[in-house]
């Protein structure tokens, strides 16, 4: 390089909105951004149901929802129970929980054991809820169709399965379920996971004024 020669800096083009360091994709929103709560109320489901129930599967599909609802399951626990898991004798459930949670039993009502037995009937596959080729169904297929739901419902807000989870939690604390007994109903490994729904459950706080 001479002594004539210049360096001339380079300029950088500005920028019209902040990028993420390794892209050029916007931070996707946290899920707390997009609603004001993880679960959905009793009424909430109610109306899930209901919509679910005139589909094309109306039988299934209110099943399904019903039984994550009554049963704490996440979507991928739903899609995978296997009749093998149905004990229409004893009425009960064995639930074979994911993610380092906890197996447990749990009984069934008649108003999912009656369409249990009515499926079971029709189908020739090993999977409760089965797809037309008797797979079962994928659990990003029923997470779209739950959007779908919610958005048919007019609930106001995006929804997902895991909501139903939740929503369990909430409505067994509201009706005076105890911590443990919860933790177990739920299979978590370590209560702090539990204590979330005892915690802003109303129910505790209820005639404190009288």
């Amino acid at each position: 390089m001479t002594k004539s020669s210049k360096v001339v800096p380079l300029k950088l083009s500005k920028r019209t909105r902040k990028s993420p360091v390794n892209g050029t994709v916007p931070n996707r929103k946290a899920n707390d951004a997009l609603r004001t709560r993880s679960h959905l109320t009793e009424s909430e489901v109610e109306r899930l149901l209901t919509v679910a129930k005139k589909g094309r599967y109306g039988q299934r599909d209110h099943l399904m929802v019903l039984m994550a609802f009554r049963h704490g399951l996440r979507v991928s626990e739903l899609v995978d129970l296997q009749w093998s898991d149905i004990d229409f004798n004893g009425g009960t459930i064995h639930i074979r929980r994911l993610k380092g949670s906890k197996d447990a039993t749990h009984y069934l009502d008649g108003d999912e054991t009656r369409p249990l037995k009515a499926l079971q009937k029709a189908s020739e596959s090993p999977y409760v809820f089965a797809s037309e080729r008797g797979g079962p169904i994928s659990a990003a297929g029923f997470r779209k169709q739950f959007a779908r739901w919610g958005e048919k419902a007019k609930l106001g807000f995006p929804v997902n399965p895991h909501m139903l989870r939740h929503a369990c939690g909430y409505a067994l604390a509201n009706k005076g379920m105890d911590t443990r007994s919860l933790q177990a109903y739920l299979g978590h490994a370590s209560i702090t996971h539990t204590v979330r729904y005892t915690e802003m459950s109303p129910t505790r706080f209820k005639g404190i004024w009288r």
